[in-house]
């Protein structure tokens, strides 16, 4: 009888432990996965000629200088023109924006530059060489997992470089896996995925991919992180039963 209270609690001990899970964002599970530069989809190549396209639910601000009256959120104006305080102009789901004077225009698929040509060659009927600038609100990429502060990071650019989000998300934290970071970037209907192993200082420029407003980058944790978190678990309750099986057999 002694013996069988020490057991039934180190029983009890198991079952505890297998459910002590934690839960890591994409993590490998033990898949083959094939970093190497070679292995990036072509869609994360670097292409100097990308520019953004105007998207449904996007914020646009129109400045037209020395005229507010047709401007909405203008640069050009004393009032802020951020996405917190300013205003903008909301892509519908039809594509369109209604603009000051002009109407409604489709927008959608067009880039900035398309855009500032079509609204100055409307302008034109009016003013004398206008001089028009537009800006997105809500470009934007999110990184997530073991970084020191995951957040949605607004963009004023076409592109960025991979490291510079992680730099403005302040760091890896200690237990990231650098070695299998994830981008995700939807082109379409599809979704692309890069594995990218930020380990090695081959290639540095291959691996430090430009990413565009729209993806995300995953940082998962190390297998080591989910060690430690039950060994946090563990210390406490072996002092316990420890304690219980003293007593016990003392008694």
């Amino acid at each position: 009888m002694k013996a069988f209270f020490p057991i039934s609690i180190l029983i009890i001990f198991g079952l505890f432990l297998q459910s002590c899970t934690v839960n890591n964002i994409l993590s490998q599970s033990g898949e083959k996965v094939d970093n190497t530069v070679s292995a990036l989809d072509s869609v994360f190549h670097d292409n100097y000629e990308y520019e953004y396209h105007i998207r449904v639910d996007d914020k646009v601000n129109i400045s037209v200088w020395l005229h507010d009256e047709l401007s909405v959120g203008s640069v050009y104006g004393i009032y802020n023109s951020n996405e917190i305080y300013g205003k903008w102009l909301l892509v519908d789901r039809n594509g369109n924006i209604e603009v000051p004077r002009i109407g409604t225009l489709h927008v959608e698929h067009m880039t900035i530059i398309e855009l500032k040509d079509l609204l100055t060659s409307h302008l034109k009927e009016w003013l004398l060489n206008p001089i028009v600038d537009v800006k997105i609100q809500n470009k934007e990429i999110s990184i997530l997992g073991e970084v020191r502060n995951p957040q949605v990071i607004t963009i004023d650019t076409e592109q960025v470089r991979l490291l510079d989000i992680i730099a403005k998300a302040n760091g890896f934290e200690f237990y990231a896996d650098i070695k299998h970071v994830k981008v995700f970037r939807q082109v379409g209907s599809d979704v692309y995925i890069a594995n990218i192993d930020l380990s090695k200082a081959d290639s540095y420029l291959q691996r430090n991919i430009a990413l565009h407003p729209g993806d995300v980058v995953v940082v998962p944790a190390r297998n080591a992180k989910r060690f430690d978190r039950q060994l946090a678990n563990i210390v406490p309750l072996t002092s316990v039963a420890t304690a219980v099986a003293i007593l016990f057999s003392a008694f």
